[in-house]
């Protein structure tokens, strides 16, 4: 493959992000091949409109696509829960390599160093989980006796949640697997009971593999540095090099969107984890777009809503849609919607359209507050 170096257009970026992300009219038709292509699809259960992975998968997918239809594959073993994301049971050895590298690379930093000596202090527990699932199968946390011998600390939310921090890392290790949920509860059973049997690839192979992987779902990043706070991914040399007119530095580009093929643009509701907007940095970028999940910020400083819904209109992102399921009253409960441009009759009539479809995928009607 070639390594000569490409510039592009920022509104050439924006489309290759687009149709890399599969939201244009060309809609894809499987869920399987769907999150094949996303390389993952990541877990919310915040319901403020439905939960993320559903969104995710609606936006791409249309009005045909079933909630069950995702939790119906989950349970054939098409997919396996790993960081928070439905992975593709085909891909599980590729992360499985890296957990047989934790807690990493050395030289190992000071946080990478304590988690083991931490996890070495508490061997004792870590081998009653290891025995109790053995025994008892899928299990949540709440169920399983804290024997830790030195507590976790931490300075946020996870301080004293010993339980959670041994099975947080142990997941990481690749000793214990999500094997399912019971409602909001996380069942956790022993890895080699719930990931496919295959042998390990050599580590680099499978970086090099889920690289490439992730640059065909998003079409283009940047070259360097970790691309998802979860876990140690860089782009590394998949793709070829790429330069966008009117940012700095260096991006990669997968050579299979570099075709002349035309974009046909269409008009979609986001999840705020999506991954087209995940990437902040990337977002602000590529679109010159502000955006912030305000889910956790305070309600008095909130600028665009709870969950607001990003709003993409061909390779734009025009506004940000402040929606609600109201399941008290049976209704899906529009709240505001913020424009980013100067909307024109036919732009406006395209986001109430995809208003309308949301609406009738959720089986609510639509109320503006």
């Amino acid at each position: 493959m070639t390594q000569e170096e490409v510039t592009l257009t920022r509104a050439q970026a924006r489309a290759i992000a687009v149709r890399a992300q599969l939201l244009t009219a060309r809609r894809p038709t499987d869920l399987l091949d769907l999150v094949r292509h996303l390389g993952s699809v990541q877990i919310e259960h915040t319901a403020y409109v439905a939960p993320s992975a559903h969104v995710v998968a609606w936006s791409r997918l249309g009005a045909d696509y079933r909630p069950d239809d995702l939790d119906d594959a989950v349970a054939r073993g098409d997919f396996a829960e790993i960081l928070m994301r439905l992975i593709p049971a085909e891909d599980v050895a590729d992360y499985r390599a890296e957990m047989a590298n934790w807690p990493g690379d050395p030289p190992l930093r000071e946080w990478q160093q304590a988690s083991i000596e931490w996890l070495a202090a508490n061997d004792e527990c870590r081998r009653d989980i290891l025995s109790r699932l053995d025994i008892d199968g899928p299990t949540p946390a709440a169920a399983i006796p804290d024997t830790t011998l030195v507590p976790w600390k931490s300075s946020g939310w996870t301080n004293d949640k010993n339980i959670n921090a041994v099975l947080s890392m142990m997941v990481r290790r690749g000793e214990v697997a999500v094997a399912g949920r019971e409602g909001q509860d996380v069942l956790y059973d022993l890895a080699s009971r719930v990931y496919p049997e295959v042998p390990l690839p050599p580590l680099d192979e499978a970086r090099a593999r889920r690289s490439a992987r992730f640059l065909r779902a998003m079409g283009i990043a940047r070259s360097g540095g970790q691309q998802d706070p979860r876990e140690p991914l860089t782009i590394a040399q998949a793709g070829i090099p790429a330069r966008v007119e009117g940012l700095r530095g260096l991006w990669r580009v997968d050579p299979a969107y570099l075709d002349d093929e035309p974009n046909r643009p269409r008009t979609a509701l986001l999840s705020p984890l999506d991954r087209l907007v995940f990437d902040r940095r990337r977002t602000g970028e590529l679109f010159e777009y502000d955006y912030k999940l305000e889910m956790y910020t305070a309600k008095t400083k909130r600028r665009w809503g709870y969950w607001a819904m990003p709003v993409l209109h061909g390779d734009r992102l025009v506004g940000k849609l402040d929606v609600q399921t109201d399941r008290a009253h049976g209704r899906l409960l529009v709240h505001a919607l913020h424009w980013d441009v100067r909307p024109t009759g036919a732009l406006r009539a395209a986001v109430e359209r995809e208003i309308a479809d949301l609406a009738k995928w959720l089986s609510l009607p639509v109320v503006f507050a």
